[in-house]
């Protein structure tokens, strides 16, 4: 598997960005959905990565630059064909990687409650991800939970 920046031209990419806000946007209110669509996430300041396997796209993850020393992860999404096989964890790993290289000494996320995000609340607490307030622009929502790792 390589993890690549990615310019949200190809195909597979713009689709498989499709596929997860079509997903978060049908699963959680508007007011508690902070999914970002593709043209949210090709600003300056946020930088897309996907994960290839021979040709095929499997995973796609985001940072976004909240400071010079903090960056939030946006849009973690395996295709559904390759969860449960540690491509998830090879992405977010490797978002953890870019977000030392860029200079940020945390990472912030937020993600949902309901028991579709069970499988990504594991992952990140294994990857050693803990709980936080919320942080930037979010309030509290009692469908949201909010995590850091110090880098």
């Amino acid at each position: 598997m390589r993890l690549r920046p990615d310019d949200l031209t190809s195909p597979e990419t713009l689709a498989l960005i499709d596929e997860h806000v079509a997903e978060m946007r049908a699963t959680s209110p508007a007011e508690s959905c902070h999914v970002q669509a593709a043209d949210e996430l090709a600003v300056p300041g946020t930088m897309l990565y996907t994960a290839w396997d021979g040709g095929q796209l499997v995973a796609m993850g985001a940072i976004k630059r909240l400071d010079a020393q903090r960056g939030e992860l946006k849009s973690m999404r395996t295709v559904e064909a390759r969860r449960g096989t540690g491509a998830g964890r090879a992405m977010l790993r490797g978002l953890i990687d870019a977000g030392r290289e860029a200079g940020y000494r945390s990472l912030w996320l937020e993600t949902g409650v309901e028991d579709l995000f069970v499988p990504a609340r594991a992952l990140y607490e294994s990857e050693g991800f803990v709980r936080c307030q919320p942080f930037g622009s979010y309030t509290d929502d009692p469908l949201s939970v909010f995590y850091t790792l110090r880098l």
